[in-house]
């Protein structure tokens, strides 16, 4: 049996630890594949039960005490190959469909963040969620081309960033950090600029316009 202790991880680290425990057990000659994953709250426990659906593997989950919930995977020689049909319901989200099954290459793939923040509404929400989208792009088994950033989305490519790390990280896997000269201007940041280079808003509009796809978070 695998164990991880996911408590206390945001999303989507749970669930990446956990696929790749699963990718570990695949094709292993062990007598028991198990994976027991600890997390603590409600919704860490959906999307693991929805990977598990995704990989064809049977899970089960149990609340052990306040904020602790263990999720046990059960894998079978199917695991690996998603459950197909029209009751299927995979773990999704914009990331995971990045270079996969879309008809473009991966390497023609762009992401385009024009904010420090995903979403609208709360601050601290959309700051947790753009950190973990950047983080969930390094799991990708196809990495973007290029990653444009512009607006306050500049903040991300500067020092004191705390996607600066996962920023890096692609960086020296061969994805293109491009970052706003402008916007960099405009902040204050020019001199703070810790990954990637600085662009102009020609070479944006032309990387954009030459993109097999474009994801904007």
């Amino acid at each position: 049996m695998i164990k991880i202790n996911a408590l206390g991880d945001a999303c989507p680290i749970p669930v990446v630890k956990t696929k790749k425990a699963l990718d570990e057990l695949q094709g292993a000659e062990r007598v028991e594949k198990q994976v027991e994953v600890l997390v603590d709250n409600e919704i860490a426990v959906e999307n693991l039960l929805k990977l598990a659906k995704s990989r064809g593997c049977e899970a089960v989950s149990r609340q052990m005490k306040e904020k602790e919930y263990k999720v046990v995977f059960n894998v079978g020689d199917s695991i690996g190959q998603p459950v197909t049909g029209a009751d299927t319901d995979k773990l999704r989200n914009p990331a995971a469909e990045i270079g996969r099954d879309t008809g473009a290459k991966a390497d023609d793939t762009v992401i385009v963040i024009s904010s420090s923040e995903m979403g609208t509404g709360d601050e601290v929400l959309g700051k947790l969620l753009m950190k973990g989208f950047i983080y969930a792009l390094t799991q990708l088994d196809a990495l973007p081309k290029t990653m444009l950033f512009y607006n306050s989305g500049a903040f991300l490519t500067c020092e004191g960033s705390d996607s600066l790390e996962d920023i890096r990280f692609l960086e020296a896997q061969g994805t293109e950090i491009l970052t706003c000269g402008t916007c960099l201007n405009h902040y204050k940041l020019s001199e703070k600029l810790a990954a990637g280079t600085v662009t102009n808003m020609y070479v944006i509009a032309e990387t954009m316009a030459k993109a097999g796809k474009i994801v904007k978070p």
